[in-house]
């Protein structure tokens, strides 16, 4: 069994879950903390028995319900942010951009509690992630698959 995240992650990870599941009240989007199945594939190839790619991002925002089943999400989600702690930063940084990039995750922010900033990722129009934009603990950052939307990052370290 793996060690439970620090202290400092969850308190992160609960932070910015609390103010992103307080915009989305009312909306269709739904806002899920780990531990939570998010199974990727493409459009054309979803055969559950075979899904080879299933992680469990720190906070999935999905704004498609037909994703949405019992187990969790089937498809690609609109948002993922994952919280890096000393055992994950390979698959954070490298592994997991790269996955989220194939399957066309549109926003994909990486926070790191040590350094205190966040990198954030988005779609570009040739569907890649283009260079991050980093955002550090006094900064407040837009998120872009919203129109109002804005994190102040000084509330959450």
């Amino acid at each position: 069994m793996s060690p439970a995240p620090s202290r400092v992650h969850q308190e992160i990870s609960g932070e910015l879950f609390f103010k992103i599941r307080l915009y989305l009240q009312n909306k269709k989007c739904k806002v899920y903390v780990a531990p939570f199945d998010v199974r990727l594939y493409n459009d054309d190839e979803y055969d559950d028995s075979k899904v080879a790619n299933v992680v469990q991002p720190d906070i999935t925002i999905i704004c498609d319900e037909s994703k949405l089943d019992e187990r969790g999400a089937k498809g690609t989600p609109d948002f993922i942010i994952e919280i890096v702690s000393p055992s994950s930063t390979f698959l954070d940084y490298v592994k997991k951009l790269n996955l989220y990039g194939d399957y066309g995750v549109r926003e994909y922010w990486i926070v790191n509690p040590v350094k205190r900033n966040i990198l954030v990722y988005k779609i570009t129009e040739s569907d890649n992630y283009g260079t991050p934009e980093i955002y550090n603990e006094n900064d407040s950052i837009r998120v872009s698959i919203f129109d109002d939307l804005v994190i102040d990052l000084a509330t959450i370290w």
